[in-house]
Order: structure tokens, then sequence, then C-alpha cells
């Protein structure tokens, strides 16, 4: 098929490149953001705008930072909106507002085209992998047309229900891994500030109950101050404002959401905002005075 991406950054560039080496060919914008070598070596066509790689595309992906970003991309001066046609499908693989994916999709709709909201989790290790889950909202006839095309990004496929539905579980998603890299921090720093060796902790609660992909691969994060980041602290902020504005919109209560966001916003406060969401801990060690560390006394 003729795809196109818009959005080749930590997560975009990996998860085209897998559309690629599928057989597909790949149309990108140039100048947009950096273009892999890897991309362009193997074959992708370079356009001057999003409208020109729309009117060449079969399917346009988008994977952008934030519901302005996607606003713009689809419906902004040579935008996507203005090289679309009947039958071709829209995919935004973004984590962006819900109820303003619901209003893209009806605009793209009157395009003659089907629109998808599929946002993703599993991070940079994910994207490389091709081990995303992907979380999809719209109809079931566009969702099964672009399934296979989602079988070379993820391995976990669900289409959840109409749109809006796959962006509102990846907020629920993300309220899931806020409050549970908040969880391993605090445990890990009780530990460190107890003079345990939090790294012998983390191995002891890796098999029980507590046993969880956070504590593994963030558990360690924190542990060696591996914050280089897969997922940055400014995106998680973004992706918990989301939850809680739709929660008022609700009439909802989300205590430890709000709780976890203020750490956030410490850490942004604080400079940290580039940094993976594993350097949440920072702003519970500034609030400890003390800093997690491997080692104790036996």
């Amino acid at each position: 098929m003729q795809i196109g991406f818009i959005g080749l950054g930590i997560m975009g560039a990996p998860m085209a490149g897998h559309l690629q080496s599928g057989g597909h060919t790949l149309h990108v914008v140039k100048h947009r953001s950096p273009i892999s070598s890897r991309l362009l070596n193997n074959g992708a066509i370079q356009h001057d705008s999003q409208a020109i790689l729309a009117e060449q595309s079969e399917i346009v992906f988008t994977m952008v930072p934030s519901t302005q970003d996607v606003e713009g991309v689809l419906f902004g001066d040579s935008g996507v909106a203005s090289g679309l046609n009947d039958g071709k499908v829209v995919v935004d693989m973004s984590s962006i507002s819900p109820s303003d994916t619901r209003v893209f999709a009806k605009r793209i709709n009157q395009y003659g085209c089907e629109y998808l909201d599929a946002p993703v989790s599993g991070g940079e290790v994910g994207a490389k992998a091709g081990s995303l889950t992907i979380m999809v909202g719209g109809s079931r006839r566009a969702f099964d047309a672009v399934k296979p095309v989602f079988a070379l990004m993820g391995d976990n496929v669900t289409r959840v229900g109409a749109n809006g539905a796959g962006q509102t579980a990846k907020v629920a998603n993300q309220i899931i891994v806020g409050l549970t890299i908040e969880a391993v921090a605090e445990a890990l720093l009780f530990a460190s500030k107890a003079g345990v060796d939090p790294v012998r902790v983390r191995d002891a609660l890796m098999s029980g109950f507590a046993g969880s992909k956070i504590l593994d691969i963030h558990g360690e994060r924190m542990i060696t101050r591996a914050f280089e980041p897969g997922a940055r602290i400014e995106l998680h902020r973004k992706d918990l404002d989301l939850a809680l504005n739709a929660a008022r919109i609700l009439g909802l209560s989300l205590p430890n959401t709000s709780t976890t966001q203020e750490l956030f916003n410490s850490c942004a406060a604080s400079g940290w905002s580039g940094l993976d969401h594993a350097a949440l801990i920072k702003a519970l060690e500034k609030l400890a005075d003390h800093t997690v560390a491997p080692g104790c006394a036996d």
C-alpha cells in the first residue's frame, strides 16, 4: 500500500520503519522533522506538504505530540484534509483529547474518508520492537481494513469502540502507568531511606504480587538514574491533563491522578520535563532530601 506517515520522532520513526519492512511504500513530508537516513535509504518518498502526501497515500498516519499538533497537521494550510478524497483512511496514533478526536473524525468523514484514533502504549522499546499495544476507536470496517498494517507495529491491537474510544483507553492507560510509576518510586525511596538496598528490594518484589513492567523497567531506571527519555515527563503531564479535564466534565474525582500530576508539575518546575517519566522519583527525593541508590549494610 501507499502509506503516509507524519511525525517521525522517537516513536514514529521506528513505527514507520516497520511499515516499510512490511513491503509498503512510505510517504513523508520534507523538513517537518528529521527523517532517518534508514527510511530514506529504504525508499521513503518525500513531499513538500501534508496535502501532497495525502494525495499520494491510501492511509495517512499521524504521530505528533498534542491535540493542537494533530489539528494543525490535518486541517492547517496545505494540511492532510486538503489532499483527501473518497476512500482514504486517516489514522491518528498520537495521544490527544477524546472529545476533540470525535470532532476531527466528523470533519474527516465529510471528505468521504474514514478516521481511526489509535494511540499506543509500549514506549520507544515497543516501537522499535514492533510490540506496541494499539487501542483503536472507529468503525469496524475501517479497523478491519487497517488491522494488517497495525499488526506490523503492535502485537496487541484492539478495537475499543467508536471514534474517541481509543483515546479514552489511552488516557486510562496513562492513569495506570503514572500512578504505578509513583507507587514504585515511593516504595524504592522508602526502602532506600530505611537503609535497605533498593536493588535487592526490587528483585524480591518482581516475582510477587507487586511485580509489574513498571517495577521491572522503570524501577531499574530509578535505581541506575537512567532518565534518558523513552516517554518524556512533559508528554505524560499532557496525558494526565487530558484525564483531569475529562474528569471535571464527567463530574468525576480522580484524587490520586491529581497527586501524581502535581509531582510531574514539580518535576517540570525543576527543569526535568525532558526526562523520562520514571524521573518522577526525583520530585519525591527532593521532598525526602534523599536520593535512591544501590547498596546497604548487610
